[in-house]
C-alpha cells in the first residue's frame, strides 16, 4: 500500500493530510492555555488563512475551550508573589488580553499589600542588607524589574535595615 503525499504550506510533502485550523488549535490548547491573540498568531505562522483562524477561534471560544479571562486568571495566579501588579498587567497586555479582562484578573491583587511580596522575594533572592551602594543599586534594580514601584522597593530595603539616603 502506497502512502498519499500531501503538500504543506512551505512546499514540502507530508504523509498525512493537513490538519484543520480547529484541530491545530485544540492540539496547542491541550498543552497549555493561550490567549486568543497568541493562538491566532501561532496559527498564522503555520500559514492558515486569517478567516479560517477567526472561524476556528470563534468555535473554540463558544465551546469554552478558549477564554481570555481564564488565561488572564492563570497568568495572575502564576506571577503573583514573584512579580508586582504593574509587571503582571504589562504581561497580560503583551499577550493581547483586553484591558477589561486584565483589570478583572488583577482585581484580587488590589487589596493585597505588595510590600510583603516584595520583602519575601528580596529575602529569597538576597537575604542580607546591601554592604555598599553598588549592591544596594543591584537589589533596587532587581525589584524594579519585577514590577514593584520605587516606593515599595525603598520600603522593603528600610524594613530590611538598609540605610536609605534622604535624596532617594
Amino acid at each position: 500500500m502506497r502512502l498519499r503525499r500531501f503538500p504543506r504550506v512551505d512546499g514540502s510533502v507530508s504523509g498525512r493530510p493537513p490538519a484543520s485550523p480547529k484541530a491545530v488549535a485544540i492540539r496547542l490548547l491541550a498543552r497549555r492555555d493561550y490567549s486568543r491573540a497568541e493562538l491566532a498568531q501561532r496559527l498564522g505562522r503555520r500559514g492558515i488563512a486569517r478567516a479560517d483562524i477567526e472561524s476556528a477561534l470563534d468555535e473554540l471560544a463558544a465551546a469554552g475551550y478558549l477564554s481570555d479571562a481564564r488565561y488572564a486568571d492563570a497568568v495572575v495566579s502564576q506571577k503573583s508573589g514573584r512579580y508586582g501588579k504593574r509587571a503582571i498587567v504589562y504581561a497580560l497586555k503583551e499577550k493581547g488580553i483586553s484591558a477589561d479582562d486584565a483589570a478583572e484578573a488583577v482585581k484580587p491583587l488590589a487589596d493585597h499589600d505588595e510590600t510583603e511580596d516584595a520583602l519575601a522575594l528580596w529575602r529569597q533572592r538576597f537575604g542580607v542588607v546591601p554592604v555598599n551602594e553598588r549592591e544596594k543599586a543591584r537589589q533596587i534594580r532587581f525589584l524594579l524589574a519585577r514590577g514593584y514601584g520605587l516606593s515599595t522597593v525603598l520600603r522593603v530595603l528600610r524594613i530590611a535595615g538598609a540605610p536609605i539616603s534622604e535624596d532617594q
